[in-house]
């Protein structure tokens, strides 16, 4: 008895010994599971957007939503779904949120649910409400489509986490340089401008992270990517991806059997310029496309993520400059901005069936680290440019920073953007629905300190 269980020790140690040797552990091996499913609408809904009456005409290619689930090996989750959608509003995101809860487990912190912020994209909820004259009929079918995709979004969660089986990760960096600091360009210079040569004004973000799936036998499962610039190349009536949908559609042909993902980082300053033809959308998400391709390709070995996830997730009060008053509604129900007149209504009913207007707005940010080497920051709404910049010089290579994710919301100024005023920083957040004009000069700060906590929660 006392041999018999001197060779079982014997051979426990060295099969530990191998597995040390081997640099492999069953504890410290990274699954993955993806998903995708096709959301373009097959009822008239209008396209998001402009702020115009927009019923679809037809379709350049299919719009997606695909979920990208991550386990480490120790029991730890996340989530990331990316989607052409133009905005989606946390009425939709909320009950997406609950139910992810309820079905399988998933607290907000293991969840970033970003959009594209395409204008070819379909209606959602009441993202941008005010926007579009009001119709009950095409409401009810923008209700109905909602309602579709809140179900379509778990159900591609779940599909996601039941593909979790063993992958690598790796990391690498791609440029490329389309993007455009609109608010320091005029639009009809830039072509001019770029032929040239001049050099273009304002800052920007041309970085493109790449992040890569492989499975154990070599094939490639996944490729998520982003890049900070408008998908507002187009602007028919027509279904479409814009650059990011052509980009994917490249990406995917080049790998066959990969999901190509794209996430928006800190555009909401920057646009395709020149644009407004589909041989130019097609141009970018080319460029796109050979940025991602590149890191693929040339930039052999690409940084291995090891497993690891830690996530912290809060939402932090924006504060409003002002909240608007009944007095100043009532003036401006006859206003000749249709939109803002539309919105002045739509908020003095609102109070007279008893609402009281918040003072602040609740505003998402997450913090992921995975491995040692990949931090991954997710901030609601349309973010600025300057916000990616900073957190990449604060939190160094490897980070992340993602606009656009759980809650379209509004504009995002930084300090500098506000105080210059302009479209992204000045009085526009009727345009969104918000009970106000502008939030308060703090707003970066607010959101630095939060982003600086949570980072500080997922690195100790």
């Amino acid at each position: 008895m006392r041999n018999g269980r001197s060779r079982v020790r014997w051979t426990l140690l060295l099969l530990i010994v191998a597995s040390v040797g081997s640099g492999r552990t069953d504890a410290a091996e990274w699954k993955a599971g993806v998903a995708r499913a096709v959301i373009t609408p097959e009822t008239d809904v209008w396209l998001a957007g402009y702020g115009t009456k927009r019923s679809a005409e037809g379709k350049i290619h299919d719009l997606w939503m695909k979920a990208l689930a991550l386990d480490d090996g120790a029991g730890n989750h996340v989530v990331m779904i990316t989607s052409d959608f133009q905005g989606v509003p946390k009425v939709m995101s909320d009950r997406v949120f609950a139910q992810l809860a309820e079905k399988h487990g998933l607290q907000r912190q293991h969840v970033m649910f970003t959009f594209s912020h395409n204008h070819c994209g379909p209606r959602l909820g009441d993202d941008l409400i005010d926007y579009y004259p009001v119709e009950d009929q095409q409401e009810q079918l923008v209700s109905e489509y909602t309602d579709r995709m809140v179900t379509r979004t778990v159900e591609l969660v779940g599909k996601a986490l039941s593909q979790l089986s063993p992958a690598r990760l790796q990391t690498g960096m791609g440029r490329t340089t389309f993007a455009v600091n609109r608010r320091n360009n005029r639009e009809a210079d830039v072509p001019n401008l770029i032929a040239r040569g001049e050099e273009l004004l304002g800052p920007v973000d041309h970085s493109v992270p790449v992040l890569t799936v492989t499975r154990p036998d070599g094939k490639l499962e996944a490729i998520l990517f982003g890049y900070a610039c408008h998908p507002t190349t187009l602007s028919f009536r027509q279904w479409c991806g814009d650059y990011p949908g052509f980009a994917q559609i490249e990406i995917e042909e080049k790998y066959p059997g990969a999901t190509a993902m794209f996430v928006n980082t800190c555009g909401g300053d920057q646009n395709p310029l020149p644009r407004r033809k589909v041989e130019l959308c097609e141009k970018y998400g080319h460029m796109l496309a050979v940025a991602v391709e590149e890191v693929l390709e040339k930039q052999q070995p690409l940084n291995l993520v090891t497993p690891g996830i830690r996530t912290a997730f809060e939402i932090v009060d924006l504060s409003y400059l002002n909240v608007v008053t009944r007095e100043e509604l009532v003036k401006l129900t006859e206003d000749s901005n249709a939109l803002r007149a539309r919105w002045a209504v739509r908020l003095l009913k609102k109070l007279d069936d008893g609402h009281k207007f918040e003072a602040a707005y609740p505003y998402p940010v997450h913090a992921w680290q995975l491995g040692k080497e990949m931090l991954v920051i997710g901030m609601g709404a349309e973010t600025v440019v300057d916000y990616a910049l900073r957190f990449k010089l604060e939190f160094g290579p490897g980070t992340w920073v993602c606009g656009y994710a759980d809650d379209m919301i509004s504009y995002i100024p930084s300090r500098r953007v506000w105080e210059e005023g302009g479209y992204e920083g000045g009085y526009n957040l009727y345009e969104y629905g918000r009970p106000a004009f502008r939030w308060r000069g703090d707003i970066e700060d607010r959101i630095a300190e939060t982003v600086h906590k949570l980072v500080k929660q997922v690195r100790e």
